[in-house]
């Protein structure tokens, strides 16, 4: 009878092993799934993103960039505060100061990144632009193989900047002014994140930056500002650019990695490059397409492996 109970051990036990087998086979058979569905959140993300400065280029020569930038921030901050609900004095005072220099940021990269897009190609403004991202990502870092990025990124900037290339001195200089004011604002959402739960900093800054473009936007807009028709594209600019990509960044947030987000997000020149072809008619030569595939792949590098906030735009 003992010898009975004793196989009768073994095969419980070898049946529970295979049971466990198996509940360990599921998940990694599945495990990709949430993954891959959050890649495509960033995805959908960095189009909407650039849809949206697609969008905002036909407001130019009605409203002008500042006017654009105008629609973009008052709208998406109504939407957000409405989400949100957030108290401005939640954080004390601290948490105002943040609050402001934020909405000034804010303010700034979408002004010079506009000003950038009336002068240059889409593709072109987003690649020198994430020049910005990639020095946070570079200065988090101390790997000897950031000398490769660094190299790829230096060749494929002096590539855009040729003499004969598709991009003017000032276009590239507001670019450049946009990039700056995104690594401003990589550092500063990190430290609103710590002090306002959710979105509700980011609310509170849009509102503060929209309040700051009043002025500029209506003397660059006059009476054309308040066209219905440029307030509904306007209205639509400030969801495809702002909304919608900062809601699916943050759910994708969740389910992946900082690094992986950010070797996504290093996708924004080459998809901005596609949109603006087939949206704007912006053609771009060999070397421009070189030098913006220099700076993805750098930033990638880069993005990839940094353990510092996650290039998110707004």
């Amino acid at each position: 009878m003992r010898g009975g109970a004793d196989s009768a051990r073994v095969r419980r036990r070898r049946n529970a092993f295979h049971d466990e087998g198996a509940t360990r086979v599921t998940p990694d058979a599945t495990a990709g799934r949430p993954a891959a569905a959050a890649s495509l959140l960033v995805i959908a993300a960095v189009v909407s993103v650039q849809a949206g400065s697609a969008v905002a280029t036909t407001l130019f020569d009605q409203v002008g960039p500042a006017g654009a930038v105008l629609y973009r921030l008052v709208f998406a901050a109504l939407v957000l505060l409405a989400i949100w609900r957030p108290r401005p004095l939640e954080a004390g005072r601290d948490g105002v100061v943040l609050v402001v220099a934020f909405g000034i940021t804010l303010a700034a990269m979408n002004l010079c990144f506009y000003e950038a897009l009336d002068r240059i190609p889409l593709g072109i403004a987003v690649t020198f632009e994430f020049v910005g991202p990639l020095l946070v990502g570079l200065l988090g870092s101390r790997r000897p193989l950031d000398l490769v990025w660094v190299a790829s990124a230096a060749a494929g900037v002096l590539l855009l900047t040729r003499p004969s290339g598709s991009a003017s001195a000032a276009g590239i200089g507001f670019a450049l002014l946009a990039g700056g004011f995104w690594a401003a604002y990589i550092l500063l959402s990190a430290r609103i994140g710590r002090a306002f739960a959710g979105g509700r900093g980011l609310a509170l800054a849009m509102g503060v930056g929209g309040v700051l473009m009043v002025i500029p936007g209506a003397l660059a807009a006059g009476g054309d500002l308040v066209d219905p028709g440029a307030a509904a594209v306007g209205a639509a600019a400030g969801l495809l650019s702002s909304v919608i990509p900062y809601s699916l960044e943050l759910e994708a947030l969740r389910r992946i990695p900082v690094g992986t987000f950010g070797v996504l997000m290093s996708m924004e020149p080459a998809v901005a490059a596609l949109i603006g072809l087939v949206a704007l008619s912006q053609g771009l030569g060999a070397p421009d397409v070189l030098g913006i595939g220099l700076v993805v792949v750098a930033s990638a590098g880069v993005l990839g492996v940094s353990p510092g906030e996650a290039p998110t735009e707004a």
